[in-house]
């Protein structure tokens, strides 16, 4: 049995602030199992609103019931003491046949040293013991994510299956973070006929290349090139789906352009500061467009009998097997200790620091 184990805890005190926090893990109870973290992976998007506060959450109050924002609820505040969810850990002690002393395993726990795992409540992956620990970050939550993506898509021209989403389609993904670059290789994975991220950043549109995928700049117009070198028929120019996976306005105004008629933009991305540039007089209503939210707590409707969390793992670790290195060396740009995380935020607040992913290295495997 486990008890006085140390475990270090990033908490953001107050918005602009990374700290260190200290404390000891009680006995570890029946049911459960000893995780120490080896590598925490950063979700630098979703992460910084915490850190700057501008996450929705501390403006208006949840009601997962109606969901529903309702600033009359009570709000999250600070302190923030859960931040982050692509860790991956070793097993040391375990009062659980379900998950063995030794074990590798992704979970979603946020960046701490150590966690008390409950395989009942939580979502835990076994990762093969052959796969990279910097890989495993991605296998719990930010994979499914975009595992997801492409199912909603599959669902939208009414299939089941991944392949149903992309195969033999024209795909274009606007965002070439972590999230957008997992899903052009997906797509191109489970045969898409082209995949074409959209990115202003020269480094995220070099990852996109060294993928296997093409890339252009949004700062032109990306959509009349593209549309004038997809052509259906008359009247009909453009990508068959596209992937919104950038969290501006101006990115789902360039989805919405990039479509062919009666097209779909699924979304997967968080809009902290509203969609003001998105004109739905324009191209989205001349065109007959859709715009449809992928999100992790939901597969879609009519689905959930096939598909689980488990099993949105399950095809992010058998993209890992195809394509793993690529992706280590495209998308894994920044490897630091835990203990310097609070100056990593701060770059990458200040913009002084660019990453695709950046992870925090606990201890080694």
């Amino acid at each position: 049995m486990s008890s006085g184990v140390p475990v270090r805890t990033l908490v953001v005190p107050r918005a602009g602030q990374l700290e260190v926090e200290e404390s000891l893990l009680p006995p570890l109870p029946e049911g459960r199992f000893l995780g120490e973290t080896l590598v925490s992976g950063v979700s630098a998007g979703t992460e910084l609103t915490w850190y700057r506060g501008t996450s929705p959450y501390l403006r208006a109050g949840w009601d997962a019931e109606l969901g529903l924002f309702d600033r009359d609820r009570p709000t999250d505040s600070f302190p923030v003491r859960r931040l982050g969810y692509m860790e991956v850990a070793r097993v040391t002690d375990s009062r659980t046949r379900a998950v063995p002393e030794g074990a590798l395993v992704a979970m979603a726990y946020g960046h701490a040293t150590a966690v008390h795992g409950d395989p009942l409540t939580q979502h835990v992956v076994p990762l093969p013991p052959a796969l990279d620990p910097l890989l495993g970050i991605y296998a719990a939550h930010l994979g499914p994510i975009c595992v997801n993506g492409l199912l909603h898509a599959a669902a939208d021209a009414g299939g089941s299956e991944l392949r149903d989403g992309a195969g033999g389609r024209l795909v274009v993904v606007t965002g070439g973070g972590p999230i957008g670059l997992l899903v052009g290789v997906l797509a191109q994975l489970h045969g898409a006929a082209e995949v074409v991220v959209v990115d202003p950043t020269p480094e995220r549109r070099a990852a996109a290349v060294a993928l296997g995928l093409d890339a252009v700049d949004d700062t032109a117009d990306p959509a009349r090139e593209l549309k004038t070198r997809w052509r259906h028929g008359p009247g009909d120019h453009g990508a068959d789906v596209v992937f919104q996976c950038r969290g501006t306005g101006a990115a789902l105004a360039t989805a919405l352009r990039c479509l062919r008629p009666q097209g779909t933009v699924v979304d997967l991305a968080f809009y902290t500061g509203g969609a003001d540039d998105v004109a739905l007089g324009e191209e989205f209503h001349h065109n007959g467009l859709s715009l449809r939210c992928a999100q992790i707590g939901r597969v879609p409707r009519g689905l959930a009998h096939r598909w689980d969390r488990r099993r949105l793992s399950a095809e992010t670790l058998a993209l890992l097997d195809v394509h793993g290195p690529r992706i280590r060396e495209a998308l894994v740009t920044d490897v630091v200790p835990f203990d310097e995380a609070p100056r990593l935020f701060a770059d990458l607040n200040a913009r002084r620091r660019h990453v695709i992913t950046a992870a925090l290295r606990v201890r080694k495997a």
